[in-house]
C-alpha cells in the first residue's frame, strides 16, 4: 500500500497509522484502543445510532461518533476525556431505564456489553424511580432464536443483518419514539439459512439461541479455533466446550460453535447447517472402542488385537491375490495428514491400486451464492491432491460384487446413504475382509469385520483444504470418546502391525512431510498457516 493512502493521527497520545477510508473506531481498535460501541459492527452498514462511541476530536467543538468519522492526516482524538465518559454514562443510564434486572438468569451474562460497559462507565446513582416498561419476553421467532424485547437496546444490528447479509428481511423496528421495538414482521418467521448469526451479533441478551439456552454458563466454556466440516467452504469457527464436563451427569462436551473472522473465507458469518451440526460429536452412535465380528456380532477388542487381525487379513490378501485385490475408500472428511498417511501406507508401502474417495449423494442438498456449498465435505480438494480420485465408489462396489476386491479399507462412509442397502450388503459379502475406520456406528460399519473408532474434527489436530485451495488448521477441543483415537494414529498402528511403520509423528510433523513431498504445499507449516490459512502454490 502506497504512503499516499495512509494517514497518521494521534489517539489518546499514541501515534497511529491507518488507511484513509478507515473510521476512527477501527483505527483505534487496530492500535489496541477499545472504544465502547453498540450499533457498530464491522460486517454491517454504519448507522451511528447508539451514541456510545462518541469521542473528542481536536478542533471540532462537539463529540463525534467514532464509528462514522473517517481518519484524517494530523487528527488528534481523545477517547476518555471527562466529556466522553459523561456521554457514555448518560447513554447507559438511558438504555437501563427500562432494562429488566435479568442478569442472574440471562444467557448473555458473562459476555454482555451492557454489563461490561456499565462496570467501566456506569452511573451508579440511577435517577429513574418509575415502573419499567413491560414488553414481550422469551418469544420464539424462529427455530433457532428467542427474542426478549425488554432487553433490547435497539442497536438494529439484527435488522441490518436480515436486510444486508441474509437479505430475507424478517426483522424490523416497529412503532416510533419511546414505543419503538424490534419484532418479526407479521406472518414471517426467522428461518433463513443464517439466522443464528443474529444471536452472535446481539450485544445484549435480547436474542438468544434456543439450542444453547440454559445449557451452560459462558464462564465455564473453553474455546478452540477450528474449521467447520459441513461443506467445502471451510468456514472458520470457534468450538466452545464445557471445561467442567462430567460424564456422570450426561452433560454435553461441546455446547456451541461460533463463527471466527476470516476475511477470505467466511467473513464474520456461518450458516445454521454448520452451526448446529456439532451435536454429532457427542451422538449416541459414536464408536467408542474397537470391535471384531461381522453382521452385528461384533465383540469389543483391544487396539492391539484389532490391528493384528486387520494386518493378518491384509497380508493374506497381498500374498494370495496381490495388491490388485486391495482397495481403499478414503473420505473427504479426513484431514490432509490422514490422507497423506493412508496414501503412504497403501500406495507407496503396499502398492495397492484402487484409491477412491467419492460416494454419490442421493438426497438433495442446499447451496447458495453466499457461503453454503453443494459439496458437503471439507477436504475434497485435499483428497484429489493426494490421488484419491479414480472412478468413484460405483466402480469399487462393482469390483467388490465380482469378487475382485478381497480386502477393503473403508473410511467414514455409510454406503447405504448412496446405494440400496441390499446392494451394499451383497457387495461387501464378497469381500473377504472389510475394515471400517470412522467415528460412527451405521449400517455400513455394521457389515465390517473390524471397526476402528476414529476421532472427529473437534477431537484432533490437522488441516483441511477448501474449494479455493486454502489450507486451514483444525485443533482438538476435547478428547475422543472412549478408546477412539485420531485417524493418523490408527493408520500408524496398522503400519506398525504390518511391519512397515510410518512412525507416530504428530500432525505438525506429518504436515511438514507433506510440504516437503507435494509442491502445492511447499513452504507451509502450522506456524505459517496461522489463523487464516494459506493458499496452495500454483503451477
Amino acid at each position: 500500500m502506497s504512503e499516499s493512502e495512509m494517514v497518521t493521527l494521534t489517539i489518546d497520545g499514541r501515534s497511529v497509522q491507518a488507511v484513509k477510508a478507515t473510521t476512527v473506531l477501527e483505527a483505534a481498535r487496530s492500535a489496541g484502543i477499545e472504544i465502547p460501541h453498540y450499533c457498530y459492527h464491522p460486517g454491517l452498514s454504519i448507522v451511528g445510532s447508539c451514541r456510545m462511541c462518541l469521542v473528542e476530536i481536536e478542533k471540532i467543538p462537539k463529540l463525534q461518533p467514532s464509528c462514522a468519522t473517517p481518519v484524517a492526516e494530523g487528527m488528534v482524538v481523545r477517547t476518555r476525556t471527562p466529556e466522553a465518559v459523561r456521554n457514555r454514562q448518560s447513554v447507559l443510564e438511558f438504555l437501563l431505564l427500562n432494562h429488566p434486572l435479568d442478569c442472574p438468569v440471562c444467557d448473555q451474562a458473562g459476555e454482555c456489553e451492557l454489563q461490561n460497559y456499565y462496570m467501566d462507565f456506569g452511573c451508579y446513582d440511577p435517577r429513574f424511580n418509575e415502573n419499567k416498561k413491560k414488553r414481550k419476553k422469551a418469544l420464539p421467532i424462529g427455530p433457532h432464536v428467542i427474542l426478549d424485547q425488554e432487553r433490547c437496546i435497539l442497536c438494529t444490528r439484527c435488522v441490518r443483518f436480515t436486510q444486508e447479509i441474509s437479505r430475507t428481511g424478517e426483522l424490523g423496528v416497529h412503532d416510533r419514539g419511546h414505543l419503538s421495538e424490534i419484532d418479526i414482521f407479521p406472518g414471517k418467521e426467522l428461518d433463513n439459512p443464517y439466522s443464528g448469526n443474529v444471536v452472535d451479533i446481539c450485544p445484549v441478551g435480547a436474542l438468544t439461541d434456543r439450542d444453547f439456552r440454559f445449557q451452560c454458563r459462558v464462564w465455564f466454556l473453553g474455546s478452540a479455533p477450528s474449521v467447520c466440516p459441513g461443506c467445502s467452504r471451510g468456514c472458520n469457527i470457534e468450538i466452545h466446550y464445557n471445561e467442567r464436563f462430567d460424564p456422570r451427569y450426561h452433560d454435553r462436551r461441546i455446547h456451541r460453535l461460533k463463527p471466527r473472522f476470516n476475511r477470505d473465507v467466511n467473513g464474520h458469518w456461518m450458516c445454521d447447517e454448520g452451526r448446529y451440526a456439532y451435536h454429532a460429536i457427542d451422538a449416541a452412535e459414536r464408536l467408542r472402542a474397537p470391535s471384531l465380528g461381522r453382521e452385528g456380532a461384533h465383540m469389543p477388542a483391544e487396539w492391539q488385537e484389532a490391528m493384528r487381525r486387520t494386518a493378518e487379513a491384509l497380508k493374506h490378501t497381498l500374498e494370495t491375490h496381490g495388491p490388485t485385490a486391495v482397495a481403499v475408500l478414503a473420505s473427504p472428511q479426513m484431514t490432509n495428514e490422514e490422507l497423506f498417511q493412508l496414501r503412504g501406507l497403501f500406495r507407496e508401502g503396499l502398492h495397492a491400486e484402487h484409491f477412491e474417495y467419492r460416494v454419490p449423494v442421493r438426497e438433495s442438498v442446499y447451496s447458495d451464492d453466499f457461503l453454503i456449498r453443494a459439496d458437503k465435505n471439507p477436504n475434497g480438494r485435499g483428497a484429489e491432491l493426494f490421488g484419491f480420485a479414480g472412478a468413484g465408489s460405483d466402480d469399487l462396489l462393482r469390483r467388490c460384487s465380482e469378487g475382485r476386491i478381497r480386502f477393503l479399507y473403508l473410511c467414514h462412509h455409510d454406503l447405504t446413504r448412496a446405494y440400496d442397502a441390499g446392494m451394499v450388503r451383497d457387495a461387501l459379502a464378497q469381500v473377504r475382509f472389510t475394515a471400517y475406520h470412522g467415528p460412527f456406528d451405521h449400517p455400513t460399519a455394521f457389515l465390517a469385520d473390524v471397526r476402528l473408532p476414529a476421532a472427529m474434527y473437534a477431537e484432533e489436530a490437522g488441516t483441511f483444504t477448501n474449494f479455493q485451495g486454502r489450507v486451514q488448521r483444525i485443533s482438538a477441543a476435547v478428547p475422543p470418546p472412549g478408546k477412539a483415537v485420531p485417524g493418523i494414529e490408527i493408520i500408524a498402528m496398522l503400519a506398525e502391525a504390518l511391519g512397515t511403520p510410518l512412525g507416530k509423528g504428530s500432525p505438525a510433523q506429518v504436515f511438514r512431510e507433506i510440504a516437503a513431498k507435494f509442491p502445492p504445499f511447499e513452504g507451509m507449516d502450522y506456524e505459517t498457516l496461522g489463523d487464516s490459512g494459506q493458499l496452495l502454490k500454483s503451477g
